[in-house]
This record gives structure tokens, sequence and C-alpha cells, in this order.
């Protein structure tokens, strides 16, 4: 999910590790309950909308559809997010709105959670047809001063419904971004009918992509790359662009819904 120039995608360990100690008949102790803890998390547990004190909006289409050239104008109404039932729904709809054709969601973490670092685990289910582009993300929190690439983006994972059950990770920064960014993939059979467990470690070295606890690619990090300051979390559901390609005319609507979001400390 590339962010437009104008305004400016954990590891296997512990992604089970509740289920590993109930099979081996063994509890974890407090210290490593607390070892294991996230830093920051939301399991979505209260209905109506997502916590304010966590989640900020994208409102708007931006400069033509966020500088991707979507189709989609964001908003934060009910009718595109909402916590129902333990999960989040971010819900595109297929509406004239503001000028657009569709509408649907952003969800940042943007001035009020960041990290340097870590371990990002969000276990989600991903929206099917032709067009749709759910995504997972982070952006360096220095976006506002530094512009885009310069700051760094990390996708943490991406789908376009014209390449179904295609999974996409991918960086962006100067010298590597937009169609050049370097992208890595894998694929699953099933990332419309079930949930996954889609993750990030990040080092000063190293950053590794795991879909339920494999690792599929790396990236290696350095000092001269914009990998190494704070970045904040997003996820949002676009529809259309350059990415999402083009749109099903018989698409009116589809749900990204996200189990959870954790963040652990390296």
């Amino acid at each position: 999910m590339k962010y437009a120039k104008s305004i400016i995608t954990g590891s296997a360990l512990l992604i089970g590790i509740s289920s590993f100690y109930g099979q081996c008949g063994t509890q974890p102790s407090a210290a490593q309950k607390e070892e294991n803890a996230p830093i920051w998390a939301d399991e979505f547990n209260t209905n109506g909308a997502p916590d304010s004190l966590k989640w900020g909006y994208d409102i708007g289409n931006g400069n033509n559809g966020w500088g991707n050239a979507e189709a989609q104008y964001y908003t934060s109404r009910p009718e595109n997010v909402e916590v129902s039932d333990g999960t989040l729904k971010i819900k595109a709809i297929k509406e004239d709105y503001n000028g657009s054709a569709y509408t649907s969601a952003r969800l940042l973490t943007k001035g009020k959670f960041d990290f340097t670092y870590g371990r990002v685990e969000v276990r989600a289910k991903l929206p099917a047809g032709k067009g749709t582009w759910p995504a997972i993300w982070l952006l360096g929190s220095n976006v506002d001063k530094a512009g885009w690439p310069e700051c760094g983006e990390i996708d943490i994972m991406e789908h376009a419904g014209n390449r179904q059950n295609k999974i996409d990770g991918t960086v962006h920064y100067p010298g590597g971004y937009g169609a050049n960014g370097p992208t890595y993939f894998t694929t699953l059979t099933d990332a419309s009918e079930n949930f996954h467990v889609y993750a990030l470690d990040w080092s000063p070295t190293v950053i590794k992509w795991y879909v339920d606890g494999k690792e599929f690619s790396s990236f290696d990090n350095n000092k001269d790359i914009p990998f190494n300051h704070d970045f904040f979390v997003l996820l949002n559901f676009a529809v259309g662009g350059s990415f999402g390609g083009l749109i099903d005319p018989a698409f009116t609507g589809g749900v990204f819904e996200v189990d959870y979001v954790r963040v652990y400390k390296n």
C-alpha cells in the first residue's frame, strides 16, 4: 500500500504459545507471560467503533485516491468500519459518496502508538472480488516531515483480488519504491475463506515476512535506509488502483476482517 507523495506491508515462536503450553500440559510462568506479552495490542473484543485511544482514520480520497488511482472514499462511518463478535470489520461498499464510486475505511495508529523494531502479528480473513485490495502495513512516523518514500514503508500483507491467494510483502524507501520497491510473495489456497496470521519480524539487520508462522522472505536492513526509527500501524481496504487493478462491475461490497493486532518487542 504505497503512500501518496502528496500527503505525504511476529515470529512463529509466539503465534501459538498458548496452545503449545496447553499441549505440553505445562502453563507458562508469570515471568514467561510477562516476557511474551505484546507491548501493544487490540483484540477487538468490544462491540462498536474501534478504540479511539488506539486508532485514528484517514478520511477522504486524497490526491487521486491517496496517490494510487483508487476508487474508494475513506470514512469513519459504522457502515464502513465496526467491531462486532470479536473482530474488526472494514467494509468496502459500492455507492456514490462525495464523488467516489465506493466507500471503505483506513485505520492508523499515528499519534497514538509507534515503535522501532519488533514483531507484528495480525490474524485476518481477506475479502474476495476483483479490484479488492486489503493491506496491513507500517509507515515511518516522520512522514509529515520527511515525506514519502523518505520516511520508509513496510507492507506486511497486501492482497489483490485480481491475483487471488497471492500474498505480497514489500518495502518502500528512496531508491526502491512504488513499482520498484522490493516485493516478495507467497501463496495460500483460502485467503478469503479462513483466517491466517500475517506477521513481520523487524530488526536493525533484517526484515522477515511470515504467514502462519512460516517465513516466506526477508530483506536486509542497514543504517543507510529508513527502517531504523519509529513506525506506526495501518489497516485499510482499498478498491481498484495501481495494485488492486480492474474492479469487477458485479462487485458491490466486501469485508476485511481482523481478529487481532499484536506488537511484540524484539
